[in-house]
């Protein structure tokens, strides 16, 4: 039960920030109204599932609505509140279902895809919240009925529906530095607070995986890379020749200064355990093997520059919630949909 309620609860939603609504639909053919199984004596067939939403040349199964369905009551039932009558709940319930599996149908149309690396860490995140191991946390799924598979695939359809959402309404959103302006001059001064944070300064050599280059090949050419600086050969010299990141190889593979947060997990770990002037070992990310050199840090305040950024996002964060109601309703409407209830 609790694992329900902690998967249950990353279903509230976000616009950008968290895991968006579990999704439990999934497209199939629609050659059939419902399927038969000969499981009765005497030639009785009985119907063990049946469609109860189409959604363009997709469909939502009463077996997906029923599961989502205890998993919603599940869920108010633990927080201590009473479910609505059930017509009404699986009215409300599938039609959620059916937005979700409009965006995910616009997902397989644009070609997006989860990289397994990004998936993993956000699996893995799960479990690390709950205070348990991969391992416990997969046992503990299967206790409650569940398995590590069908979290995988759920957390799956949740980022590929954030980065359809994030397409979408990003475009659709803006904030203006008078915008930020006019809100931060209707707040009370403040004094005293001082945000100072670690910058660091930076430069990689990327090397990816492509049809080509498989991963024991991408390691050993990071490597040849690393041994070639080793030797005493020009960073920049290795960078431009070996370097598969094209926006920095060009420039020795200078990132500039880099600030916590600006660079995916792997690489910002690997880079933060470097003193100045060191160079890793090939460190893997999602993009490939990068061998990284720190050529120094420094500290700055961004007191004034923090809380401006903090007024930016808040005003996006809450344009975008009320844009997201209203893209919603355009992909809606713009879809074929029949409900079967």
């Amino acid at each position: 039960m609790i694992l329900r309620k902690m998967l249950l609860g990353r279903a509230k939603y976000r616009a950008f920030s968290s895991a968006l609504v579990l999704c439990m639909s999934a497209g199939v053919g629609l050659t059939s109204a419902s399927v038969e199984a000969q499981s009765q004596p005497f030639g009785e067939r009985q119907v063990i599932d049946r469609i109860v939403a189409v959604v363009n040349d997709g469909a939502i199964m009463q077996s997906e609505l029923e599961n989502r369905l205890d998993r919603v009551v599940s869920q108010m039932e633990t927080q201590g509140n009473t479910p609505p009558p059930r017509a009404q709940l699986e009215e409300q319930v599938l039609e959620r279902m059916v937005v979700e599996e409009i965006q995910l149908q616009m997902a397989r149309d644009a070609n997006l895809s989860v990289d397994d690396t990004e998936l993993n860490r956000q699996v893995r995140s799960i479990a690390e919240s709950n205070g348990m191991s991969l391992e416990a946390f997969a046992d503990r799924l299967e206790e409650d009925g569940m398995s590590l598979a069908q979290v995988r695939e759920d957390v799956r359809r949740e980022l590929l529906m954030r980065q359809v959402q994030q397409r979408q309404i990003g475009q659709r959103v803006s904030v203006s530095e008078r915008d930020v302006q006019r809100f931060l001059s209707q707040q009370p001064s403040t004094s005293g607070d001082t945000s100072v944070i670690e910058e660091t300064r930076a430069r990689h050599i990327l090397v990816e995986l492509n049809p080509t280059r498989n991963e024991e090949q991408a390691r050993e050419r990071a490597e040849q890379a690393r041994e070639r600086l080793m030797q005493g050969e020009d960073f920049a010299t290795v960078a431009r020749e070996m370097s598969d990141d094209s926006g920095s190889a060009l420039n020795g593979g200078s990132l500039g200064w880099v600030r916590p947060g600006q660079t995916v997990p792997a690489f910002e770990e690997a880079m933060r355990e470097l003193s100045p002037n060191q160079v890793s070992a090939p460190v893997r990310s999602q993009f490939g093997y990068h061998v990284i050199e720190v050529l120094e840090r420094r500290r700055e305040d961004v007191t004034d520059e923090a809380r401006r950024e903090q007024v930016r996002q808040a005003i996006f964060q809450r344009r975008a919630n009320e844009e997201m109601s209203t893209w919603e309703r355009e992909i809606r409407s713009q879809a074929f949909v029949e409900i079967r209830l």
